[in-house]
């Protein structure tokens, strides 16, 4: 088994200053995996089915154009999940469409939580940390152009490593 998931990178200079900002504030995710959009949740997935996995990722990805992306302001999952998040102002609908084409075929899941994209700024912290986070990052603005998403595999010691990028529009 090996734990798989599927996100869009947040691009730089915006991807450096999230994951500042997570470290920053005391967030102990903030050094595992660089900021992302989730397109696919972190799952158990047989080693054998990766090569699949792969061919579906690279179908679903060449079935999408490049789209917009707007990060405005802050929001978040309290009191029901402990998480600050930029929100997407821009680029909801392109992230949900993308998400249900991953979340397909051998991927297909039932999600515990229903899909809301965004990216994670505090995670499982002290309500006051969340709350100076959601205040701090609450001006919080960037643009940016999705044209691919990664496969990102889980090592044993807890970091997320890429090991595929997938070209928006084939």
């Amino acid at each position: 088994m090996q734990t798989i998931g599927v996100v869009v990178p947040v691009p730089e200079p915006w991807g450096s200053a999230l994951q500042e900002f997570r470290e920053r504030i005391g967030d102990p995710m903030a050094d595992l995996i660089p900021p992302h959009i989730t397109l696919l949740p972190p799952i158990g997935l047989d080693t054998t089915m990766i090569s699949g996995v792969v061919d579906h990722l690279t179908a679903a990805a060449a079935s999408v154009q490049p789209f917009e992306i707007k990060l405005l302001g802050t929001g978040s999952f309290r009191p029901v999940n402990p998480v600050v998040f930029a929100a997407l102002e821009a680029g909801v609908d392109e992230c949900t469409a993308l998400e249900q084409l991953v979340c397909s075929g051998p991927l297909g899941i039932d999600l515990s939580w229903p899909y809301h994209p965004h990216v994670t700024v505090a995670h499982q912290l002290p309500e006051e940390s969340l709350d100076r986070a959601e205040a701090e990052f609450a001006d919080f603005e960037a643009s940016f152009t999705v044209e691919d998403f990664t496969l990102y595999i889980l090592d044993p010691d807890g970091r997320w490593h890429p090991t595929h990028t997938f070209s928006l529009g084939g």
